[in-house]
């Protein structure tokens, strides 16, 4: 279900990541501000670790860097649910066609200033042109501002999931968020 993401929407845009975008990456996650939402502070990013987790092949995923302003600011990965996926994310809703996304703004001077929302409706925009029923994500349960802009974009907290994702070495409780067109 790989497809080929390119969009701009006023300030905010998609670009499909290249390989050029090692480096940016590479500096996204060794930054600790970054690393304190992504994977824990204690987490080790190398040049072989970036290969090895965003450019080898990923037959269910499409990945892009986040663009603002035309400045490079962050990273998505989106991927259509399937079942494997619905039952490690708990979802429900196997009927729907559903997708995932992972992200993270990379550059904390974006933080808090509308960049992320500005994303995420583009994003969410695209997948219900290719028919998404639902879209779903699981921020850390303590992770207010992420979970502020989710339910701006009209995500709604559909469970809680405990002890759902590692961070740092421990499992940490997440909320399953859910948006489904018209819906809000």
């Amino acid at each position: 279900m790989q497809f080929e993401i390119s969009l701009a929407e006023g300030p905010g845009a998609l670009r499909p990541l290249a390989p050029a975008d090692a480096g940016l990456l590479l500096r996204w996650l060794t930054d600790r501000r970054v690393l304190e939402y992504w994977e824990g502070p204690s987490a080790v990013f190398t040049p072989q670790r970036i290969q090895e987790d965003f450019f080898e092949d990923e037959w269910n995923a499409s990945r892009c860097i986040i663009q603002y302003s035309g400045q490079d600011i962050g990273y998505v990965q989106i991927y259509k649910l399937d079942g494997e996926m619905c039952e490690a994310y708990h979802y429900p809703h196997k009927d729907r066609k559903a997708f995932g996304m992972d992200q993270f703004i990379g550059e904390p001077a974006m933080w808090g200033k509308g960049a992320g929302r500005q994303f995420i409706r583009l994003l969410l925009g695209f997948l219900e042109g290719q028919g998404a029923q639902a879209v779903v994500l699981d921020p850390h349960a303590d992770n207010e501002r992420a979970i502020r802009c989710y339910r701006a974009c009209g995500f709604q907290k559909l469970a809680f999931l405990p002890k759902h994702e590692k961070h740092d070495g421990v499992l940490v409780d997440c909320w399953l968020m859910e948006y489904t067109p018209g819906a809000c």
